[in-house]
């Protein structure tokens, strides 16, 4: 089979309800390896949930989401268990109890002293070393969550909210670094944002999501075909 025609996800009458509120209803919608895509849609279009569901941090209630064709698995009271080849970026999820060198300490042992040297050891940002999470701002948060993004090596990499928070110099290093892992590692990245405005500058296929629904799909940026794939 070849890696265009393989799929690393495939979405199948995926619906997910909360309470009595639908919030997602999408027909069938595929991902390919390798690719670089674009959740576009304002608030409460789905895009969180979506991600949440693809990162096995949520479980559909109606219809088929696959990761290499197979379903997540269920554990107790029902609750699915993601892979861990998958990394859900989102300053929400950040554990807030928790100060940012005991974040990077627990989640990469082994190159904690060169991520504070790499982003911790100038100006300003010399001083978050040692503080809660719980005291950072949002912005603060986000460029935390994109620190995880950049040094981890997962398979699949989902960003929620890709951007929104940053400047422009920190998003375009974010950027740039985003682009050099799907090019010579081959991750599949899957950004969500409410506007196209930095991820049509590097994804190769814009989703945007109105309601829940799928609205359209569109080609975004060439893709290159010097990419590998895993």
């Amino acid at each position: 089979m070849s890696q265009k025609s393989k799929l690393i996800y495939e979405v199948i009458d995926l619906k997910k309800v909360y309470g009595n509120r639908p919030v997602l209803q999408i027909g069938r919608l595929q991902f390919h390896p390798g690719t670089v895509y674009g959740l576009i849609g304002p608030v409460g279009s789905g895009k969180s949930t979506l991600l949440k569901i693809l990162a096995g941090h949520e479980k559909q209630t109606d219809g088929s989401m696959t990761y290499e064709g197979e379903t997540f698995k269920s554990g107790w009271f029902g609750k699915v268990t993601g892979n861990e080849s998958i990394f859900l970026s989102s300053s929400d999820s950040l554990p807030e109890n928790k100060k940012i060198n005991q974040l990077f300490s627990k989640q990469f042992p082994k190159k904690t002293s060169t991520i504070q040297s790499k982003y911790f050891s100038k100006g300003v940002q010399k001083t978050f070393w040692n503080q809660p999470i719980k005291s950072l701002s949002p912005g603060e948060k986000a460029w935390i969550s994109m620190i995880q993004s950049v040094e981890g090596d997962p398979r699949v990499l989902l960003i929620d909210d890709y951007g929104t928070l940053l400047d422009s110099g920190l998003e375009y290093e974010f950027r740039r670094r985003l682009k050099k892992m799907n090019k010579e590692l081959g991750t599949t990245i899957i950004l969500a944002a409410p506007t196209e405005q930095h991820i049509r500058k590097f994804a190769s296929v814009l989703i945007h999501l109105d309601n829940g629904h799928i609205a359209k799909i569109r080609p975004g940026t060439p893709k290159s075909n010097t990419k590998t794939y895993r």
